[in-house]
């Protein structure tokens, strides 16, 4: 093998491995949007919370707790997952005024686990 083909295959080996590892690297949901956001202030509660993941998630390792200051955790029901497997929900009980804190772990579809919280808060009559 000449010189010139043999470091165009060794070229083209390392942009194919660096490319596996870039996707690989990358291959984990995030929250893309969250409703409520991130330190929020809200004057109603909201019926539910629901976090955007930048990529799909499994239906069967999608997890999502709203917990009060005393801990208690205010979701009902289960998570529930979107047809496209983008978006996390759950149901949440009447919230009174005060600071939440919603925990989620979900698993990404290539099996990569990854896990946050952020707080919100339902102000109080005089807010």
């Amino acid at each position: 093998m000449n010189a010139a083909r043999r470091c165009f295959s060794e070229s083209l080996f390392l942009a194919v491995l660096i490319a596996g590892v870039t996707r690989t690297a990358f291959a984990h949901s995030f929250p893309a949007v969250e409703s409520p956001s991130a330190g929020q202030t809200m004057a109603a509660p909201p019926p539910q919370v629901s976090i955007k993941f930048d990529a799909p998630i499994e239906h069967l390792f999608a997890d999502i707790q709203v917990l009060s200051v005393a801990g208690k955790n205010e979701a009902l029901g289960t998570p529930e997952v979107s047809d496209d497997g983008y978006t996390l929900s759950i149901r949440l009980s009447d919230l009174r005024p005060g600071a939440y804190k919603v925990q989620w772990a979900v698993v990404c579809i290539d099996t990569h686990h990854t896990n946050g919280s952020y707080e919100f808060t339902i102000a109080g009559s005089g807010a």
